[in-house]
């Protein structure tokens, strides 16, 4: 098992922001830039699954395994032999929002999919939550 996570605590939003701004999978490459598309048909919860495609990448079908709105959720991405869950868990403090992105890959084959995937995800962090800060910041 492989797991990363990046934490940043944020007064410039709130979690009814970032929770609009994740809900609404079909506008993610609106703020996204390293999205061609997203597609979820239907609501914004447990057992749905949508279509994301990165930008030079092919098609990935992801389920929301978990959704507690405001508060966390977590999609998995189905590799062949292995699953990558994305946990996204939103905590309010004194400071401000505490934003917590935690990748884990469990799988036969999670050492390739580390490889070839995971370990650039991860990478991004740090870049991609403050582009989500941003965007979520907007609405």
């Amino acid at each position: 098992m492989w797991t990363r996570s990046y934490t940043v605590t944020s007064s410039a939003i709130t979690k009814e922001q970032l929770w609009h701004l994740y809900a609404d999978v079909n506008s993610w490459p609106t703020w996204d830039d390293g999205l061609e598309a997203t597609t979820l048909n239907g609501p914004f919860e447990a057992g749905n699954y949508f279509m994301l495609k990165p930008k030079g990448g092919p098609k990935v079908k992801v389920l929301l395994s978990e959704v507690k709105p405001y508060q966390r959720f977590t999609d998995i991405t189905l590799f062949p032999l292995a699953k990558m869950y994305d946990e996204h868990i939103f905590e309010e403090t004194p400071e401000g929002l505490r934003i917590t992105n935690r990748l884990t890959v469990k799988g036969l084959l999670g050492f390739l999919w580390v490889k070839l995937v995971a370990k650039q995800l991860a990478d991004s962090l740090p870049e991609d939550m403050n582009r989500k800060i941003a965007a979520a910041s907007k609405l």
